[in-house]
C-alpha cells in the first residue's frame, strides 16, 4: 500500500511540474504566448485575434532628415533665377492725373501690365523722384512748375517694387526744406532707400549698396547739374542736394565707391530740356565718370530720350526722359533701362521706350529704332538690347 501511495505522489508531482512549465511557456507573458493563443483558438474552432506589438523605430536625427528631404525637393536655381536685373526709370512725377488713376485702379491704372512686370520682377529698381512728398511748405518763387505729392501716395512706389529713389533734380526742393525732410521720412518709412539729397554732403552723396543672391554688390549714386538757385546745393544750405557743377565731389564719391562694390551706377540730372542735342559738358563729364569707376551713367532731365553711347565698354544713357509724369507722354518722350548680370557675370543692357496716354505708361515698340537713330555708336534690336556698332 505504501508503494502505491509513493507512486501516486510521484505521479502527482510530475504532473504539477508539467503544468507549471506549460503555464510559464504559453501564459500571457510567456515566450510562446502567441503560439498558445493560436492553439487554444484552434481547439475552440475560432480564429485567433492577436494584439500586434508596435514595431520599434530606430532613433534618427529629425533636423538632418528634414534638411535632406527639403534638399531633395527644392530644385537647383535656374540660370534665369541666378540673373540679377536692375531697372532704372526716367522722371517720375505723380501728377493729379496719375493720382486719380491710382485711387481708382491702383498701380494697374498707372502702368500697363508689361511695365508693372518689368519693375516688380527686377532685383532692384531705381527711379528719379521728381517731386517732394509733403503737405508742408511754400512754392519756390519764380518757378513755373512746382511738384508736391501727399505722402500717402508713396504706396504706389511699393506696389511697383521701387527700391531706391534718386533725389538729385530740379524739383525736390520746390516746397522748401521742411518738405524735403518730409520726403526723407516718407521714403524711409516706406522702406525705400534714397540718395542725391541729405542733411550734409556726406549724407547727400551716400552710396546705396545692394547685394544679390550670389553675393555680388551693386552701388547707386545720384547727383544734379541742374538746380534753380545755388541755395539748393547741400554745400550752401542743409538739407540740400548733391551737385556737380564742379565735378570734384562726385568724382571722389565714384572713386571711393568703386572699391566697395562690384557694379556702380551713377544717376545724373543734367543737360537741356526738350531736345536730343547734348550739351558740351554731358559727354565730357560722362566719360570722366566712367573713367573714375562707374559701370554705367544714367541721365535725366530732358523730358525726352537722348542718345546712348558706349564708352570704353560702358554705357552712358544721356537721358531716359519721362516715365510716369503727366497725362500724355509722346513717342520718344521717355523710357527705362534694364541691366542684367547673369550667373557668369555677363552683362546685357536693354532700353525700354515708353509712351503714355490717359496717364498710363506702356511700352512703345517704335521707340527701339528711334533710339538707334539718335545714337552714334550703338545698335538696338527689336527687344531693346544694346550692342556696339
Amino acid at each position: 500500500m505504501k508503494k502505491f501511495f509513493a507512486a501516486l505522489i510521484k505521479t502527482l508531482l510530475v504532473l504539477i511540474l508539467v503544468l507549471a512549465a506549460a503555464w510559464y511557456a504559453f501564459g500571457s507573458d510567456g515566450p510562446f504566448a502567441e503560439q498558445g493563443q493560436h492553439i487554444f483558438a484552434k481547439l475552440q474552432g475560432q480564429t485567433a485575434v492577436v494584439e500586434e506589438q508596435p514595431e520599434e523605430i530606430p532613433e534618427t536625427n529629425m533636423e538632418e532628415t528634414v534638411q535632406e528631404e527639403a534638399a531633395a525637393i527644392v530644385p537647383e536655381p535656374s540660370s534665369e533665377e541666378l540673373t540679377t536685373k536692375i531697372v532704372f526709370t526716367g522722371d517720375v512725377e505723380l501728377s493729379e492725373y496719375v493720382q486719380s488713376n491710382y485711387s481708382a485702379a491702383g498701380a494697374d491704372g498707372v502702368v500697363a501690365p508689361e511695365i508693372k512686370e518689368l519693375m516688380t520682377n527686377a532685383t532692384f529698381t531705381m527711379i528719379n523722384n521728381e517731386f517732394c512728398f509733403s503737405e508742408r511748405g511754400q512754392k519756390a518763387p519764380d518757378k513755373q512748375y512746382t511738384f508736391r505729392v501727399n505722402p500717402s501716395y508713396v504706396s504706389l512706389f511699393n506696389d511697383l517694387g521701387v527700391d531706391i529713389a534718386g533725389l538729385a533734380n530740379n524739383h525736390v526742393l520746390d516746397f522748401g526744406r521742411d518738405a524735403l525732410t518730409d520726403t526723407f521720412t516718407t521714403l524711409t518709412n516706406a522702406g525705400i532707400d534714397y540718395t542725391g539729397a541729405g542733411n550734409s554732403l556726406e549724407d547727400a552723396s551716400k552710396l546705396i549698396v545692394k547685394t544679390d543672391a550670389k553675393g555680388r554688390t551693386y552701388g547707386f549714386l545720384a547727383a544734379s547739374h541742374v538746380i534753380p538757385v545755388g541755395s539748393w546745393n547741400v554745400l550752401n544750405a542743409q538739407p540740400g542736394e548733391f551737385c556737380f557743377y564742379d565735378e570734384t565731389d562726385l568724382l571722389n564719391a565714384i572713386k571711393a565707391a568703386d572699391s566697395q562694390v562690384d557694379y556702380l551706377f551713377v544717376m545724373v540730372h543734367w543737360g537741356v530740356e526738350h531736345t536730343t542735342d547734348l550739351t558740351d559738358y554731358q559727354p565730357n563729364d560722362g566719360h570722366k565718370f566712367i573713367d573714375a569707376g562707374a559701370d554705367a551713367v544714367i541721365g535725366m532731365h530732358s523730358h525726352c530720350l537722348q542718345p546712348v553711347e558706349m564708352y570704353n565698354g560702358k554705357p552712358i544713357f544721356y537721358s531716359l526722359g519721362n516715365f510716369i509724369f503727366n497725362q500724355t507722354i509722346k513717342s520718344g518722350g521717355g523710357g527705362a533701362v534694364e541691366f542684367a548680370v547673369d550667373e557668369n557675370d555677363n552683362v546685357t543692357y536693354r532700353i525700354i521706350p515708353i509712351t503714355a496716354s490717359g496717364a498710363c505708361t506702356r511700352i512703345d515698340p517704335s521707340g527701339y529704332s528711334y533710339v538707334e537713330r539718335i545714337s552714334s555708336n550703338v545698335a538696338v534690336d527689336e527687344n531693346g538690347y544694346i550692342t556696339v556698332k
